[in-house]
């Protein structure tokens, strides 16, 4: 007999409270990751390229038994199952919408197989669910949410790494193999892996924790922890994270940062709807345009708006963009180009290593005002101030388009006024965003109204 370990989001050793129960059973443990479709093929490729590049890194800390299996989990996994002639599964518990469906599904086909399914712990330090108000009913305010959190609490994390597993060594001659992934020309992505994901904790941890609250909003300086993809594959768990912080105020601010993705995570949870629908419907009736050329612009960083276009070269260079950016980009494309959030929001899930559904789709809607302790529709980021404020010098801008980088300092946020602004190619403004931020308010009436 054997159990079956199946790695889903949390490629890791340390703190994996499924992965030291398959192991605590006393039988052989099988490590699977199974390639399904229905998820891989909505990822784009650097996603899917960092992917594998995480498992092959897992399979490292694993001495090469990570068995990779592809296709439908619900028709596959009961039969691998019983030809390994398992008796059980562990996993950790799936919160997301397609994720709970589909080990349903599992579930009964392990149940016809005679086969258990345990599923432990969850990629959240708290579940989603778990942090309700006193009626019952889910938070949609982020600081009472934050507070209720804190007060929840969260188990101390399983540390250090398990001692090396009873693998099963012929289980690997069933593995399928890892996918092939074209990253996109120009793209570099990070490093994956569970040790990496140490190696930058401790580096943040050391060096900029304690300016974090500081730094954090400034794409010019390296002042955020660079941790969010290997959250988003659980190469780290929160808990890790939150056990060594203190109560300092750079602790204080990335502790917040932390509760934010599990306050997302938990309002999709509550209202799975929201992946790609308003949760303010009378957002729906927004006079929306379906510009094309604008939204072109707006994907390759040609909108003639340098922190603008900045930040939309990053995404294509490292498929990553930081998030103070990222809010100015998706205010732009919202109110400055009128366009529906969700389009942005599924341009970023292509491009993103880090995209997290919850988070990409709350955060879009967090700017366009219409989800959750939203920013008010009328708060329109004006891109100019944005970039003087949090790109002081100009470097980030310079950094990501070269045809600007001969304009010195703040000169690199307004191309239109100096006389070399346009001599090296840069693209004039294809909008005024003085006369689109009141063409937003006025389209805001109809919403106000409503």
């Amino acid at each position: 007999m054997a159990v079956i370990f199946w790695f889903r989001r949390d490629l890791r050793l340390k703190d994996n409270p499924a992965l030291l129960a398959a192991i605590d059973s006393g039988e052989p443990v099988i490590p699977v990751f199974m390639i399904d479709p229905a998820l891989w093929d909505r990822a784009g490729a650097p996603r899917q390229g960092y992917l594998v590049d995480a498992l092959q890194q897992l399979d490292r800390s694993l001495h090469s038994h990570l068995v990779v299996l592809h296709g439908d989990p619900a028709a596959h996994l009961p039969e691998f199952a019983e030809r390994m002639n398992a008796s059980a599964i562990y996993a950790s518990a799936d919160f997301g919408n397609y994720g709970q469906r589909r080990d349903a599904r599992v579930r009964d086909g392990l149940m016809g197989a005679g086969v258990r399914c345990e599923l432990i712990g969850s990629p959240y330090a708290v579940a989603p669910g778990r942090v309700a108000k006193e009626d019952g009913t889910a938070y949609r305010v982020f600081t009472p949410f934050y507070r209720a959190w804190c007060r929840h609490g969260w188990r101390a994390p399983a540390l250090p790494a398990p001692a090396d597993g009873d693998w099963l060594a012929d289980a690997t001659s069933h593995s399928d193999g890892y996918p092939t992934v074209a990253i996109p020309d120009g793209m570099t992505i990070p490093t994956a892996g569970e040790e990496q994901a140490w190696q930058r904790w401790d580096d943040f941890r050391q060096h900029r924790l304690a300016r974090y609250q500081e730094l954090r909003n400034r794409p010019d300086v390296s002042g955020t922890s660079g941790l969010s993809v290997h959250l988003k594959w659980g190469e780290i768990h929160p808990r890790s994270l939150l056990a060594a912080l203190g109560n300092d105020d750079g602790a204080e601010t990335f502790r917040k940062e932390l509760c934010w993705r599990e306050f997302y995570a938990d309002v999709l949870h509550q209202a799975p709807a929201s992946i790609d629908a308003s949760l303010d419907s009378r957002f729906d009736a927004m006079p929306w345009s379906d510009n094309q050329e604008h939204f072109v612009a707006w994907q390759h960083g040609r909108t003639g708006y340098p922190f603008v276009d900045a930040g939309m070269r990053q995404l294509l260079a490292e498929g990553w963009m930081h998030n103070r950016v990222r809010m100015v980009v998706a205010s732009f494309l919202v109110k400055d180009l009128h366009q529906r959030w969700q389009d942005g929001a599924r341009h970023f899930m292509r491009l993103l290593v880090d995209g997290d559904s919850a988070s990409n789709a709350h955060g879009w809607q967090w700017t366009a005002g219409c989800g959750t302790d939203a920013s008010p529709f009328y708060r329109v980021f004006n891109p100019v101030l944005q970039a003087e404020k949090f790109d002081p010098s100009g470097d980030y801008v310079r950094k990501y388009i070269p045809e600007l980088a001969h304009l010195p300092g703040k000169a690199a946020h307004q191309p239109w006024d100096h006389a070399q602004g346009y001599d090296r190619g840069y693209p004039s403004r294809i909008v005024d965003h003085s006369v689109e931020r009141q063409v937003a308010l006025d389209d805001y009436s109809v919403v106000k109204n409503t």
